[in-house]
């Protein structure tokens, strides 16, 4: 009798993945054009704690540690749910939460043709 009972009865950790999935999707659109992936690897509903793991270029993206510091800041402003982030290229390192919290990262298109010391990006 209910004709919409998939909006009434969503599990909640199925829509916390679905906002998550969404908030990487339109805060992070460089991923997928530079040719990485970001994917939930992780949900804790009780804890408020998602890992995300990033594949494809941005495993030997230079830029990949200030993305994942982005993704940190910004997942737990938007969504407050959320009260830890985890998230790795998977290349071994721990990307962690130490660093510049004052560190405003840019993306290719950020700032053209600005000369600064950082090395270029590989795209």
């Amino acid at each position: 009798m209910s004709t919409d009972a998939d909006t009434d009865t969503q599990d909640p950790e199925d829509e916390l993945r679905e906002r998550i999935t969404n908030f990487l999707r339109r805060n992070f659109p460089q991923i997928q054009m530079h040719g990485g992936s970001a994917a939930i690897q992780n949900l804790d509903l009780e804890e408020g704690s998602v890992t995300v793991q990033l594949g494809g270029a941005c495993s030997g993206c230079g830029i990949s540690p200030m993305t994942i510091q982005a993704i940190k800041t910004r997942m737990r402003k938007e969504i407050p749910e959320i009260k830890s982030v985890n998230a790795s290229t998977g290349m071994g390192g721990h990307e962690g939460m130490s660093g510049g919290s004052g560190m405003s990262p840019s993306f290719p298109g950020d700032s053209s043709g600005t000369d600064d010391e950082g090395p270029e990006a590989p795209f």
